[in-house]
């Protein structure tokens, strides 16, 4: 079933991420806000994706991808280790490249409908200056995925305030 838009983003629920050990403080002050993930999910030029093996093991791959109407898309091919693995379990955990200014999503892949890879598309090739036409047909037709994931559970993870600063996001 093709993904439906996201709209719960506009205002995840902030708190502090449960890390004993770690000495975070306890309440809200000091919490990042949504605009700060929001941002960095958006200007990444690679992601980090995590899927499941068949088998239990993980599976992570550095792929190009947009942060758009509060998921990420981003395409692979039909036969690819993350497609084969997304089709038997679409439980998976993407990662922004900048790891002293780090976002972690927790989510579920779904196959992005044909309204958000027409919107996708654009983007991308601007983007990445990556010319799609050669796929935009497979794309468009659904013949080849592209999978949106949407958040469950957002961290913000930033090194220059790691104690006073890590926020956890939930929708």
């Amino acid at each position: 079933m093709p993904a439906k838009k996201n709209i719960q983003t506009s205002n995840p629920k902030a708190s502090r991420p449960h890390m004993p050990g770690y000495g975070l403080p306890a309440g809200s002050k000091g919490l990042l806000p949504w605009k700060w993930a929001d941002e960095r999910l958006k200007k990444s030029h690679n992601y980090w994706i995590t899927t499941v093996k068949p088998d239990g093991s993980p599976h992570t791959m550095v792929v190009w991808g947009l942060w758009q109407d509060g998921r990420f898309l981003f395409s692979t091919g039909s036969k690819s280790r993350k497609a084969r693995n997304l089709a038997k379990n679409k439980k998976c955990v993407m990662c922004t490249e900048d790891a002293d200014e780090a976002v972690v999503v927790e989510g579920v892949a779904e196959i992005a409908d044909l309204s958000a890879r027409r919107k996708f598309l654009p983007v991308y090739e601007r983007k990445y200056k990556f010319d799609m036409g050669g796929m935009e047909k497979e794309i468009l037709s659904m013949k080849e995925p592209v999978f949106a994931v949407c958040p469950s559970v957002v961290f913000g993870l930033w090194e220059k305030d790691f104690v006073g600063k890590s926020t956890r996001w939930t929708f």
